[in-house]
């Protein structure tokens, strides 16, 4: 089966979009709750300095729309290399996640050689 998205999400909801949050999302909230170690939190910041430097950060995304990315499989293998160290951390707090991927994200409203952003509505991709 081959699958054009992937997303990297958890099992709450982000309070802008009432989707599940991405994987930066919850590093993110693991942060300012206190959860991780500064090892661990050194490590996070490092990967995201990675994507902020080496992907476009969406308009929506920027303006804090109600909207989710999602990776798209055919360019992801570096990104994927990269955030790896990320799914880790998740996993060594054991923070609940899923990996999706489909073919159907609803109306792209974002989108470029590497993800694609979709809109959210009531916690649903319209």
């Amino acid at each position: 089966m081959n699958c054009r998205y992937m997303r990297i999400q958890g099992r709450e909801d982000s309070w802008i979009t009432k989707y599940p949050k991405g994987i930066f999302g919850m590093c993110w909230r693991m942060i300012s709750d206190g959860i991780m170690s500064p090892e661990d939190e050194r490590t996070f910041r490092e990967i995201d300095d990675w994507f902020r430097k080496n992907l476009p950060e969406p308009d929506p995304c920027k303006a804090h729309e109600k909207v989710i990315t999602f990776f798209k499989t055919e360019t992801t293998d570096e990104m994927l290399k990269k955030i790896e160290p990320a799914v880790r951390i998740l996993d060594r707090y054991n923070h609940p996640y899923d990996i999706v991927y489909t073919n159907h994200v609803g109306s792209i409203i974002y989108e470029d050689e590497w993800q694609v952003a979709v809109r959210v509505e009531d916690g649903k991709m319209i």
